[in-house]
């Protein structure tokens, strides 16, 4: 079967971080993967993304791709959380599996208050905060869930994987978490080459794929092990 991950790259949601996009990609494809970038809307409000991202979904879905997946990171980590967990869906709209980077989650936190202007507006009311929150959408429907992040990410506290994970936990959804020690106080690792301890992402999350049952081709290049040879 046909796996298609679409990759949302982060940005405040006031840009799309090149190095979060084609690079991305790239790595899926090399380890058997179909995968494609989508630069969702920017300079719009709620919800253009959510909705522009849900008509790529079904897209894709009348392409015969059997299974959609999808990844993000910060902003983009909150787009794709968002695609997977908020209400109304059509059955061609559901994702199988949601991977986040050091995602922006949780509206209602003053933290990261620009991907909450930009897509909300800077008066965003409670409400509105609230529905948009990723903490306050999982269901035991949502699907699986790979989530990373480290605990000195000065732009996206690591507070917000946090309150995802405790949602997905006590709705009983298969998840997998993984906290690093440190990201040397950076933020926007993408594939982290250059980071220590967050450079293992990226084979921990094929071997999740590969668990689930995702990644059924043999990778054809193993950028784990390109890594490993420098």
């Amino acid at each position: 079967m046909r796996t298609h991950v679409l990759v949302l790259p982060g940005g405040g949601y006031h840009r799309h971080a090149a190095h979060e996009a084609e690079p991305i990609a790239a790595w899926l494809r090399d380890n058997g993967l179909e995968a494609s970038v989508f630069r969702y809307p920017l300079g719009t409000q709620h919800p253009a993304v959510l909705d522009a991202i849900r008509a790529e979904i079904r897209r894709l879905r009348s392409t015969t791709a059997e299974r959609i997946g999808v990844i993000g990171f910060s902003a983009g980590a909150h787009a794709a959380g968002h695609a997977a967990l908020a209400p109304h869906a059509t059955e061609d709209e559901r994702l199988d599996f949601a991977i986040l980077g050091y995602p922006v989650v949780s509206m209602l936190l003053d933290t990261h208050a620009g991907s909450r202007e930009n897509l909300l507006g800077v008066d965003a009311p409670a409400p509105l905060r609230a529905e948009t929150s990723l903490e306050r959408l999982v269901t035991p429907e949502a699907p699986p869930f790979f989530i990373w992040h480290f605990s000195d990410d000065p732009v996206v506290p690591v507070e917000h994987s946090y309150l995802l994970a405790q949602s997905l936990a006590s709705a009983g959804v298969c998840h997998a978490l993984h906290v690093f020690p440190s990201g040397d106080g950076s933020h926007g690792l993408g594939l982290a080459e250059q980071f220590a301890l967050p450079s293992a992402w990226p084979r921990l999350c094929l071997d999740w794929l590969a668990a689930g049952g995702w990644l059924d081709a043999a990778p054809r290049r193993s950028w784990w092990r390109r890594m490993l040879r420098r």
